[in-house]
């Protein structure tokens, strides 16, 4: 393989592997403060118990999250150094403004919390969990404003002279369409991965009390997983229909900056009027001709592209090949067919997972019941990876489905705002990339491990068992509160290994 080629396997994998902390931070930190908010208002423990639980599994991936995201900075400069000469007066502004005030707000809140339990009042240590969910969520809508402008450059124009990208308004690169729509789209999602997360776990430990026998655990069961169960089952609802409309909104915004992505999402090789949607081909793809359409739906396709059931008009990927040449010159414009089409469907069908963790969840705790069935408790650790499944498979469908596009023309815009893929990348040779490729994927691999290691030591101690009563105030208390001695149960580990 060339430089580029590795360079593309190296920045695929290390940004994949990254986003599959992205979503559960983005998500639980609001999660969290709201457990919090509930302890504050009820003065109820097991909200305390469960906001201290799933605060730990929070910070070791935050943790994570933070070691990982940093190879991606500086493989800009490392691996893309020509794509960072010619967009970094643009591309730099958004990503500065993510470390100077999304990253250490939510660093120094995230500092205050861990350490305020008792030292600070508690209204003013609630303040500071819900600064960093507000900090994550700020931090995100940056890397989102950056990456935007690699799909629909706008606030810029091109400088002959230099032959580089200048930022005219950083208002506009920040308020772009793209990234008003793609932003809550990725929050839904995040949302939906915690809040996933959260109902497996609390589904796991609900079962497991149920069936010990022990009336104490049993009470846990009732008191503290079941509310908390129920409770992020709702939010699953909410961001399952937030996902639904959001996605539709940046659907119809692709089908008009992108229609090479969404044809080559549908494999739709030929302008056609009233396209069918295909829920099974059978074929290469990337040979546009020798796709089957075994599965088809009818009026889906018009509705994603313009809101309407008939009368929509879409253009093939063969007749948008013809059309790019005679714009941009020779070349394959086409994105990998193979992976933009399957990809598109495994980010809506993965997403079943939590659909189905709600439809059984809300069934077996209906009118307080505690379920005790065994076939739940793994459902709700099966549940658990869907959705980061989901999450990948929709950051690799938009990424790869620019291709080969790394800075996509805007059909409105500057004509010359654009670069491709392998314009962008470093002057290195194929066998420096290739070092740099294997350290980060087996350093990758052992940070896993880690991450699983922890994750699952302490989803299985479960939280810290009662103590004594937490100060009215939150005043000082050298236990932090309830808890402190872990618990002691037996860990049913086969289950727990097995989901993950």
């Amino acid at each position: 393989m060339s430089a580029l080629d590795v360079s593309r396997w190296q920045f695929g994998i290390t940004t994949v592997y990254h986003f599959l902390f992205v979503p559960l931070t983005i998500g639980l930190a609001p999660l969290i403060a709201g457990m919090q908010t509930a302890w504050v208002i009820t003065g109820k423990e097991h909200w305390y118990r469960l906001t201290k639980f799933f605060g730990k599994l929070f910070l070791i991936n935050f943790a994570l999250g933070v070691a990982t995201g940093i190879v991606q900075e500086f493989q800009f400069g490392m691996n893309w150094s020509e794509y960072s000469r010619f967009v970094g007066d643009v591309f730099g502004a958004p990503l500065a403004l993510e470390g100077l005030v999304a990253f250490f707000m939510e660093s120094t809140f995230i500092g205050l919390w861990i350490f305020g339990w008792s030292r600070l009042p508690k209204l003013v240590h609630l303040a500071t969990i819900w600064m960093v969910a507000i900090g994550v969520n700020a931090s995100a809508y940056f890397i989102i404003a950056a990456n935007s402008f690699m799909q629909h450059p706008v606030g810029a124009r091109y400088n002959p002279e230099t032959g580089r990208a200048e930022l005219t308004s950083i208002v506009e690169l920040l308020t772009n369409n793209t990234a008003l729509a793609a932003f809550p789209h990725v929050v839904a999602g995040s949302f939906l991965t915690a809040a996933t997360f959260v109902a497996g776990v609390c589904g796991w430990w609900m079962v497991r009390n149920a069936r010990s026998g022990d009336e104490k655990k049993l009470a846990d069961a009732r008191t503290m997983w079941r509310p908390a169960a129920r409770a992020s089952l709702l939010v699953i609802v909410l961001s399952g229909v937030a996902l639904i409309y959001t996605g539709d909104v940046q659907g119809k915004l692709m089908f008009e900056q992108q229609p090479m992505k969404m044809a080559s999402a549908e494999s739709l090789c030929h302008t056609a009027t009233d396209p069918k949607f295909s829920v099974l081909t059978v074929g290469t793809h990337n040979n546009c001709d020798s796709v089957t359409h075994v599965i088809e739906v009818p009026f889906v396709l018009p509705w994603l592209a313009e809101g309407k059931f008939t009368g929509v008009t879409l253009e093939g990927v063969v007749d948008l090949q013809e059309a790019a040449v005679e714009k941009f010159g020779p070349g394959d414009y086409r994105p990998n067919l193979f992976v933009t089409y399957w990809s598109f469907r495994a980010m809506i069908g993965l997403a079943g997972g939590s659909a189905l963790l709600v439809f059984a969840g809300l069934w077996v705790t209906r009118r307080g019941r505690v379920p005790d069935q065994r076939w739940f408790s793994w459902l709700s650790l099966l549940a658990i990876p869907t959705p980061f499944l989901a999450n990948s498979a929709g950051w690799v469908f938009t990424e790869m489905g620019r291709q080969p596009w790394v800075v996509v023309p805007n059909p409105t815009g500057d004509p010359n705002l654009r670069l491709l893929v392998q314009d962008g990348v470093s002057n290195h040779s194929a066998t420096t990339v290739w070092v740099s490729l294997i350290t980060f994927t087996i350093l990758y691999g052992l940070l896993a491990v880690v991450w699983f290691y922890l994750q699952r030591r302490y989803i299985i101690e479960g939280p810290d068992k009662p103590a004594a009563p937490v100060p009215a105030k939150g005043g000082p208390d050298d236990t932090g509160g309830p808890g402190g001695t872990p618990r002691t149960e037996e860990p049913a580990v086969e289950q727990l290994s097995f989901a993950y």
